[in-house]
């Protein structure tokens, strides 16, 4: 009786609302399909093929350097081991009715099963707990009709067979809780750390919470998603019945907390770190994973028996380690430092280090070789110029870093903006200790040296390797034909270019007036500086990025191949060499002269304010690094003996940048960068205006020279100065208490200090 009446059921809802022809299958499945008399044998559950990295060593072989695979894929429980708590927290938010049908929700199937037909396809849920049971353990999982149909068939026959209880068990032993753990006990312990007899309400309500959804409510990646889902069960128990108001009001007190994020404040849902596999270069498998993860997804890399040959250089990346490891010997955290570095010419990821320890310490597990994507701002904010990843899918952002202020290595990229525009080397600014750019008022609009030196009058070559404030503030104002809003949006716009994904402008939020923009008002991660220099280094041709040289699937399928890539061209030769000749000086003669090669290198230091952040970015024709160095818990004043006093960028993050810089080129042949053509330089932007309201941005006055020089160009006649010798006295940063005295004799101003505070 209860079939006929089911069926007669069926026959009146299609009747009314389905095309005669999913009718008739509906009909027939239901009359003239025979239920069978036992259920089919469960599928045994796919186990996860382990996907393989691969590097190649320095002799040519390859070698594994670490695995991806499903931890705690499943660990088998006991029925009386799950708590009442859970299985209400899963009925209440999944199958309401789960203890009222008989495995199909019929109202709720053929809601879902019409918005299917409306659609030519599966669009929408409606399966009872017995359903999601079924295509688990009895389908293929195809998004068809065809497969609703039999998962119905077969969970009207599973209900007749088992007990409600032995369904539920089944179910929450197999159901897929994301981060590799398939049923809840793997869950307990992957995310809590503990059996799932012992799981607290509210653990239990976000566990529940992840099932729509595991991958993107998972709980270390989303916390604010995983918080929002728990409460939602809980509100649901309570609207049930399952709780009372006491027991809901206790367990919403208790918010999600990771462990990274250090002492809880109070009661809290511990999220505990995950298991990691060891690895010998865990930075570099972690920045690996985040990269296949956004690619191809966890399922298939962790399950997919992939084959991984990475870009990863053992020995480079030894050094990397060892360079950081020797530059925070001796200090404690949460001080940190991040290094990565990058082939110009093919995008190849070398070396990544993404602290002092991967796997212990409050910031275990976080790399901050790496960034994150910038929160999107109000609505009452004017974005002008957005950043890359708002659009792109978000890559390398899951267990980041948040960024920091380049400071002055933000530069190079106002530099690039500037001599795109037509803007040569040799123009003139003053170069006051502070400066106020015209019709700007109050102390947040007045831009100060380092230090507050000054330094008379500089080009754009002195203002560069000198690191000069004030010139630059000037200058991001030229960029925009002396609108500043123009010149930050063309900023940022090259900032883009060159691969500064988190590269963004609002006038609310970063500003119009002073010209700070130019000094690193954004957050960048030390792979995206590494990635943007490597443009200079390339002549103006990109690579994005990459870690992977080539991804197989287990049938052979070669799922990624980045041997062939080819550049894009984002900036012109003669920007990108000019660029090159002029960061060339800052460590010959500039403020990043710790960096110091003995070889052909160019880069930019940089220090946000109160020295907060300390960076040194620079390359060689076959190598870019970036090295950036801070705390980690938030921005604050480095203050240490090894850099002498306060931590600017030429201090320590310079040393670093060579220590490591000489050891991965050792054997490498010394290169030469390309001379660079001159740059015709433009007139002033009001003189411009007089001969024919030209707009300055809208066109490059660049010189077409061929390609390789030797150039010749017409600089002013040096003034006379009467010669002087120098002597500084600076602390050897890797050796504690000891001093390297220089003395320098050559042409200065006799008024200009001859102690020179270096960042």
């Amino acid at each position: 009786m209860r079939r006929i009446i089911r069926t007669l059921g069926v026959f009146l809802i299609c009747s009314a609302a389905v095309p005669v022809t999913v009718t008739v299958v509906v009909l027939e499945s239901f009359l003239f399909l025979p239920l069978p008399a036992a259920l089919p044998e469960a599928q045994s559950e796919i186990e996860s093929r382990i996907s393989h990295i691969y590097a190649i060593d320095g002799r040519g072989n390859p070698i594994e350097i670490g695995v991806f695979r499903k931890f705690d894929q499943k660990i088998d429980v006991n029925r009386q081991d799950l708590p009442v708590h859970l299985k209400q927290a899963v009925i209440s938010s999944e199958d309401r009715n789960f203890y009222k049908h008989g495995g199909v929700d019929i109202r709720g199937s053929f809601r879902a099963l019409w918005a299917d037909v409306r659609n030519q396809g599966v669009v929408q849920g409606g399966s009872t707990l017995t359903q999601q049971y079924v295509k688990n353990a009895y389908t293929d999982k195809a998004r068809t009709i065809t497969r609703k149909v039999r998962e119905a068939i077969l969970a009207t026959q599973l209900d007749r067979q088992f007990d409600k209880e032995e369904i539920l068990f089944r179910y929450l032993s197999d159901v897929y809780l994301g981060e590799g753990a398939y049923g809840v006990g793997a869950a307990s312990e992957t995310y809590f750390r503990k059996p799932v007899s012992q799981l607290t309400l509210s653990e239990a309500a976000m566990l529940s919470g992840l099932i729509p959804a595991p991958s993107l409510y998972e709980p270390r990646g989303n916390p604010a998603g995983a918080e929002s889902k728990r409460k939602l069960v809980l509100g649901l128990m309570l609207g049930q019945g399952y709780i009372n108001q006491a027991q809901h009001d206790e367990a919403v007190a208790q918010p999600v907390w990771l462990e990274s994020q250090g002492k809880p404040p109070g009661p809290v849902t511990l999220v505990h770190l995950p298991l990691q596999q060891q690895t010998q270069f865990p930075y570099f498998v972690d920045y690996v994973k985040k990269y296949l993860y956004a690619k191809y997804g966890e399922t298939k890399v962790d399950g997919g028996g992939l084959q991984i040959q990475v870009t990863l250089d053992p020995e480079m990346q030894a050094a990397a380690e060892a360079s950081v490891a020797n530059a925070l010997r001796g200090t404690q955290p949460p001080l940190e430092m991040g290094m990565a570095a990058v082939e110009p010419t093919t995008g190849f990821v070398k070396a990544v280090v993404g602290g002092r320890d991967f796997y212990n310490g409050a910031y275990a597990q976080v790399n901050l070789a790496l960034g994150k994507c910038p929160t999107r701002l109000p609505d009452n904010y004017e974005v002008v110029v957005e950043p890359t990843c708002w659009k792109e899918p978000e890559l390398l952002t899951k267990g980041g870093g948040s960024g920091r202020s380049p400071g002055s290595s933000f530069k190079a990229y106002v530099l690039a903006a500037a001599l795109e525009k037509g803007i040569p080397p040799t123009k003139t600014y003053s170069a006051p200790g502070t400066y106020t750019a015209p019709n700007c008022k109050g102390d947040k609009n007045v831009i100060h040296n380092y230090e507050g030196g000054a330094f008379g009058r500089a080009d754009l070559r002195t203002g560069t390797w000198k690191s000069i404030n004030t010139v630059y503030a000037q200058l991001i104002r030229d960029v925009g034909g002396g609108k500043p809003v123009d010149g930050y949006k063309a900023t940022a716009e090259m900032a883009k270019k060159l691969g500064i994904t988190s590269a963004i402008f609002s006038p609310q939020k970063h500003g119009v007036c002073s010209g700070n923009y130019a000094l690193g008002t954004i957050d960048v991660s030390p792979l995206e500086q590494a990635s943007a220099y490597a443009t200079f280094a390339a002549r103006g041709l990109r690579q994005e990025p990459t870690p992977v040289l080539k991804v197989v699937d287990a049938q052979g399928n070669v799922l990624e191949d980045n041997t062939k890539r080819e550049p894009k061209r984002v900036i012109e030769e003669i920007v990108a060499d000019n660029v090159t000749a002029i960061l060339k000086g800052v460590i010959t003669s500039g403020t990043g002269t710790r960096a110091n090669l003995g070889r052909p290198a160019a880069g930019k230091t940089g220090t946000s304010q109160e020295w907060r952040d300390g960076w040194f970015v620079g390359y060689t024709p076959t190598l870019s690094t970036a090295v950036w160095m801070g705390y980690a818990d938030k921005p604050r004043t480095m203050t240490l003996g090894k850099c002498g006093g306060h931590c600017a960028g030429g201090t320590l993050p310079a040393a670093t940048w060579k220590s490591f810089m000489d050891k991965a080129l050792q054997g490498v042949p010394v290169t030469e960068f390309s001379e660079p053509a001159p740059i015709k330089p433009i007139a002033d932007a009001l003189e411009r205006q007089k001969r024919g309201g030209i707009d300055l941005g809208s066109r490059r006055a660049i010189t077409d020279t061929p390609e390789g020089g030797p150039y010749e160009e017409k600089l002013p006649t040096p003034r006379a100065f009467a010669p002087v010798t120098t002597t500084t006295t600076e602390p050897d940063f890797f050796n504690p208490g000891t001093t390297t005295t220089t003395r320098r004799a050559g042409p200065c101003p006799s008024r200009v200090q001859t102690t020179v505070s270096r960042k």
